[in-house]
């Protein structure tokens, strides 16, 4: 097929209306996963369980992963889905209704616009992007086009961290100053890989995108492509944008900071890994901060909080009158000068499934064209994922930045402006 144009590009809220099938109330929603990798194979279990969606496409461009699928698929007693290389040829066929997109992070966008502009509504995963420039140009494609735009921000639609939110905007805590997003997740060493021919039926011009030409390598490959900057934000755009996200819905949904400052650095381990496994971010807003830590080697958690498998992963709120802990454990509460744990309200318990009631989250605003529905609209999450991307720019310059929000870009600084974006490879323009 041709590659969308810039007439194409304006030609799409006419395409777009005109694609939208209109659906009775026994209409299943017919969905194309595009990525078939671990959360690929997530997106898929679910929306083969709901009985109000079908799983009508699979798109990979690696064959072996469109194989595994399409046996789940059979083995659901669900009809044959299609099979595609190249998302574009996807987006093509009108039969589709929706997509999931669980790519590595540098497709999320173009992915995401492509899809919005053959008139197809998309359930994204985290982060948004992998760039700031790239969620400013998601947002636009999705209000162009009228499309309904989730990101996989699974805490959004989970109730007890919903009631969590409810009692710090209610002030249980008093006037919140300080939130801390703890992304303690052990991360061993992924080693050194060797270039080697591309392995048969992954094509690998697709899979780089956006990115620029690489030799294959395993280790740029599968999981640990999200330690590469190329493909990958490190691990505060992987585990912890949801952290992020769950920072700022604290402070009723912030937008970006005035200043940032990220430090830390890729410790212990010689290996092929670009991203930091050590680094603490700081976002001032003036009157509160939000603060931000990654630790992926061994660790203790912090002062008092749970351990679990070696991991911590939460949020700490903190506020005149006491602070909170949402995350591993549940969610604890302490109060006043001898910081007593409080009682707190009958609370519902954890989603067995976190990312069941998104997605059903998602299917209910695609049937009712009410993109007001969803919990995590593009534009949540790609101010979210905005945050870990200032952070990677401060770490990667190396100094403490002041962003101009009204001109959306920093102050007096070229080098990290140009962080903003990236260089891209044709014809994977996101513009």
């Amino acid at each position: 097929m041709a590659f969308v144009t810039r007439r194409t590009f304006f030609q799409g809220a006419a395409y777009a209306a005109a694609a939208t099938r209109v659906m009775g109330a026994n209409d299943r929603v017919r969905v194309g996963i595009i990525g078939l990798g671990g959360r690929g194979q997530n997106h898929l279990s679910e929306f083969l369980r709901f009985p109000d969606s079908q799983v009508a496409a699979l798109c990979d461009v690696n064959q072996p992963a469109r194989e595994r699928s399409q046996a789940v698929v059979q083995r659901a007693g669900s009809p044959k889905a299609k099979e595609f290389v190249d998302m574009r040829k996807l987006f093509d066929d009108k039969e589709i209704d929706a997509v999931t997109m669980a790519t590595p992070n540098h497709w999320h966008a173009l992915g995401t616009i492509w899809a919005c502009q053959a008139g197809k509504d998309v359930y994204v995963e985290k982060p948004a992007s992998h760039n700031i420039f790239e969620g400013n140009k998601m947002i636009e494609a999705a209000r162009k086009n009228k499309r309904i735009v989730m990101v996989g921000m699974q805490s959004r639609s989970n109730a007890l961290k919903q009631q969590a939110m409810k009692l710090l905007h209610d002030g249980f805590i008093g006037k919140l100053y300080l939130a801390k997003g703890v992304c303690f997740k052990r991360r061993n060493t992924i080693g050194r890989t060797p270039q080697e021919p591309v392995p048969a039926g992954l094509d690998w011009d697709i899979f780089l995108g956006p990115a620029p030409m690489r030799p294959y390598t395993k280790n740029r490959f599968a999981y640990n492509w999200h330690w590469f900057w190329d493909t990958g934000n490190g691990d505060i755009g992987n585990q912890g944008v949801h952290e992020m996200d769950i920072c700022r819905w604290g402070f009723k949904n912030c937008g970006f900071p005035k200043t940032i400052y990220s430090t830390g650095g890729k410790y212990i381990y010689d290996d092929d890994q670009e991203t930091p496994n050590t680094q603490y971010s700081t976002f001032d807003y003036g009157d509160f901060q939000i603060h931000f830590e990654v630790r992926g080697i061994l660790t203790g958690p912090e002062g008092g909080l749970p351990v679990k498998a070696g991991n911590t992963v939460g949020n700490l709120f903190y506020g005149s009158d006491g602070w909170m802990w949402i995350g591993d454990g549940g969610l604890h509460v302490y109060k006043g000068e001898k910081n007593e744990r409080v009682s707190l309200p009958p609370l519902p318990a954890e989603p067995k499934g976190a990312g069941e009631p998104h997605m059903q989250n998602f299917l209910a605003a695609v049937r009712t064209r009410d993109a007001k529905l969803l919990t995590a609209d593009v534009e949540t999450g790609a101010i979210s994922a905005a945050l870990c991307h200032l952070a990677n720019i401060s770490y990667r310059v190396g100094r403490k930045l002041t962003w101009d929000s009204k001109a959306g870009q920093f102050v007096n600084d070229a080098e990290a402006d140009k962080l903003l974006t990236r260089d891209y490879r044709k014809p994977y323009v996101v513009a």
